[in-house]
């Protein structure tokens, strides 16, 4: 019998990890959904969005969804960027990847040669999920701009004023929409990652 120890396992994504995951897509999945009924009280191109599709039937139940959503939002952003933080999880999962590192990653992705082992971030997904965390901030200062355009007057103007921050807003918004689209794509190329993000999975701790 060998007296090699075995290694402990740990959670692939901790419950924190989790738990602000699935509130997050809650979050966003409300606020777009109202923001294009509030677009389309207003719209800014020569398109609406079909009312099927949109959240709160009427501007002003859009709006109160639209700000509930925000708030979970914000809150539930703030307890990410902490927990990310302290655990070491951005120090650890989310380093930044470098140019070279990044294009290999596509190359392989775009030929479907790209590794995934549960618990490791390729460059792909770290620089998508650090995208979609800077759009996080955008679209919510964005959005107070647009909110508040009187009471945050400074934040207003340092989008070019009320007209430009419906637009930073609005292509912000088309941003985290694409990365969901990306995001849902590759869970239905590899399903195998949808479970371990509900029920966390285990990983051998000699895993890195």
């Amino acid at each position: 019998m060998s007296d090699r120890p075995v290694p402990a396992r740990r959670p692939i994504h901790p419950w924190p990890l989790r738990l602000m995951h699935w509130l997050n897509a809650t979050a966003i999945v409300i606020m777009i959904g109202s923001g294009w009924q509030i677009y389309d009280a207003a719209p800014l191109f020569r398109f609406t969005f079909p009312e099927q599709i949109t959240i709160g039937e009427w501007l002003g139940a859009a709006v109160a969804w639209h700000l509930a959503g925000m708030w979970l939002l914000v809150l539930n952003g703030l307890c990410y960027l902490a927990w990310g933080w302290g655990s070491g999880h951005f120090r650890r999962r989310l380093r930044p990847p470098g140019p070279r590192e990044l294009w290999r990653d596509i190359l392989l992705a775009l030929t479907f040669r790209l590794d995934h082992r549960h618990g490791v971030y390729n460059a792909v997904q770290r620089a998508l999920y650090l995208g979609v965390i800077a759009l996080g901030v955008l679209i919510v200062a964005s959005g107070l701009a647009v909110w508040k355009p009187v009471q945050l007057w400074w934040l207003s103007d340092l989008f070019g004023g009320f007209a430009m921050s419906r637009y930073v807003h609005f292509f912000a918004m088309a941003g985290i929409a694409c990365f969901l689209a990306v995001h849902l794509a590759l869970v239905a190329l590899v399903p195998k990652v949808l479970v371990p993000m509900i029920t966390g999975g285990r990983l051998s701790e000699d895993v890195r």
